[in-house]
C-alpha cells in the first residue's frame, strides 16, 4: 500500500514516540482518482500509529481554488481517508496498491528511487 510518492530520499522515526519525518529531493505534486491535486513539501512529517498518520505536515491537497493541510491519514472500513480538519475524503483501500509518482498519478509505469531504511 502507498501513500508515500516513489522517490522518498530518507526518513527518521522515533519507534517509542512514533513521530517520523521523511524527505525528498524535491517538492512534489501528483493527482489523485482524476480529482484532487496533492502536494509533498520536501521534507513531511507527522505521527504514525496503528491505522493512522496524525499531526501531518507538509502535505496539502487542492480543493477548488484552494490548497488545505492535511492533517491526518486513516483506515476505516477498508478505505483510507484523508482529513483536512473541516472535511474529510475516503477511498477504497484497493486505489493505493501503488505508490504514486512526482508528477504522475497513482500508475505511471516503471518505478525507481525507492528507499528501504535510512
Amino acid at each position: 500500500m502507498g501513500i508515500l510518492p516513489i522517490g522518498v530520499t530518507g526518513y527518521t522515526l522515533d519507534n517509542t514516540t512514533g513521530k517520523f519525518e521523511a524527505y525528498f529531493t524535491n517538492d512534489c505534486s501528483f493527482n489523485l482518482e482524476g480529482s484532487y491535486d496533492l502536494k509533498y513539501k520536501k521534507t513531511i512529517s507527522g505521527t504514525i500509529s496503528k491505522n493512522r498518520l496524525k499531526d501531518l505536515s507538509g502535505v496539502s491537497v487542492k480543493v477548488w481554488l484552494f490548497w488545505l493541510n492535511i492533517v491526518e491519514v486513516y483506515v476505516d472500513n477498508g478505505e483510507l481517508g484523508f482529513s483536512v480538519g473541516i472535511a474529510s475524503a475516503s477511498f477504497p483501500l484497493g486505489n493505493f496498491d501503488e505508490c504514486p509518482q512526482c508528477g504522475c498519478e497513482m500508475d505511471c509505469g516503471e518505478r525507481d528511487g525507492i528507499v528501504e531504511s535510512s
